[in-house]
């Protein structure tokens, strides 16, 4: 099958340039022939104020990629889709947030119709929305043949938008970690550096990193460790901070737990992620919601267990007790138990032996039959 990719890749960052980009190694492999259509300029800062773009690949590029797409040049736009429409059997949009919606359906008008379409939906609808990005979703899914959603309630939420004609699927996200592309220089592992491990092999550090959004519950975390962490455990909270730093800052000061929290606000580069997750004993992500995350299985990657709510997905991915520890979203007093456990003696040891790396394969096979079907 011959299958455009509208969607980020490199020099794009994050998990959806990951994603994009092994997308197209995975079918490619199955024999299918792939092109991505990434973007030149993906969205306005006001969109996405952080940090877009990197200078080193997260993986490995994909050969057959173009980047043409402009959000403020609609004749990129269709004429994408036109060059689509013309050499593709299945042409697939990849959508991160509602705005998308608009260069999408220029893509989808240049098609005319010449491709069957398909709208991969990492999220249906944001964890925090904007007036308008309902309406937004529902002119584009209603503009495309089939829908594939991460979860069983992403998948209910699309066929609220779509046609009754559409196929509405649904597919858990498969890891798509990062790393180094062949042929670059690896980044050496960082050696653990401080705090130093104690007579058991501790760090007495725990972290959490991603993008600090309200929905990730960065707060609820803090107040959970004010009442439940020893107090000779530090946190690193490292990630972009969307909105600034200064209220969680304020709130640490208020709780009195200042002094113990490392706040690195930026992005961090994969070449830095052994070093973050050798010097921490826990992942903790407090999320409110969640529809997927490649987080629970980054932290596995590194061999650390993770403390996580059961918001979403992402109990699916963390066995209570084997190999970390589950508690109700949005409830410091249930998290603060949960790293008070975590510290019990033996606790954190235990779970981390229990650690095992994902198995990629069963996952990406479930997920391009789901797409290609």
């Amino acid at each position: 099958m011959r299958i455009t990719l509208v969607g980020p890749a490199h020099p794009y960052k994050g998990g959806g340039a990951r994603h994009t980009t092994e997308l197209a190694h995975r079918l490619a492999a199955r024999g299918h022939e792939v092109a991505i259509e990434s973007w030149r300029a993906q969205y306005p800062a006001v969109l996405y104020p952080g940090q877009q773009t990197v200078d080193t690949p997260e993986g490995e590029p994909f050969g057959d990629t173009r980047r043409d797409l402009a959000w403020n040049r609609p004749l990129s736009w269709w004429r994408t889709g036109r060059r689509a429409g013309a050499e593709a059997d299945l042409l697939v949009v990849t959508v991160l947030i509602p705005a998308q919606a608009v260069p999408y359906l220029g893509v989808l008008a240049g098609a005319a119709g010449r491709a069957r379409t398909l709208a991969l939906c990492h999220n249906v609808l944001p964890h925090e929305r904007r007036a308008g990005d309902t309406a937004l979703m529902r002119t584009l899914l209603r503009r495309v043949g089939a829908v594939l959603a991460h979860s069983p309630e992403q998948a209910r939420l699309a066929r609220g938008l779509t046609r009754e004609t559409a196929r509405v699927r649904w597919v858990s996200l498969p890891p798509h970690l990062p790393g180094a592309p062949s042929g670059a220089p690896e980044s050496a592992a960082a050696a653990p550096g401080d705090p130093p491990p104690d007579g058991r092999g501790l760090r007495r550090n725990l972290l959490f990193f991603g993008i600090v959004r309200p929905y990730k519950g960065v707060d609820v975390l803090l107040r959970a460790f004010a009442r439940g962490a020893p107090g000779d455990v530090g946190l690193t909270v490292a990630g972009e901070f969307w909105g600034g730093a200064q209220r969680l800052r304020a709130l640490a000061e208020e709780l009195g737990i200042a002094e113990r929290v490392d706040f690195r606000d930026g992005y961090v580069p994969a070449g830095d992620l052994p070093g973050l997750f050798a010097a921490s004993d826990a992942l903790v992500l407090p999320y409110r919601s969640a529809t997927a995350t490649q987080n629970v299985y980054l932290a596995h990657e590194h061999g650390l267990p993770v403390v996580a709510t059961r918001a979403g997905a992402l109990a699916e991915a963390v066995a209570d007790g084997v190999d970390g520890l589950l508690c109700a979203p949005g409830d410091p007093d249930g998290l603060a138990a949960a790293l008070r456990r975590l510290y019990e003696p033996g606790t954190a040891e235990r779970l981390r032996a229990a650690v095992r790396p994902v198995d990629p394969e069963p996952h990406w096979e479930a997920y391009i039959d789901a797409l290609t079907g």
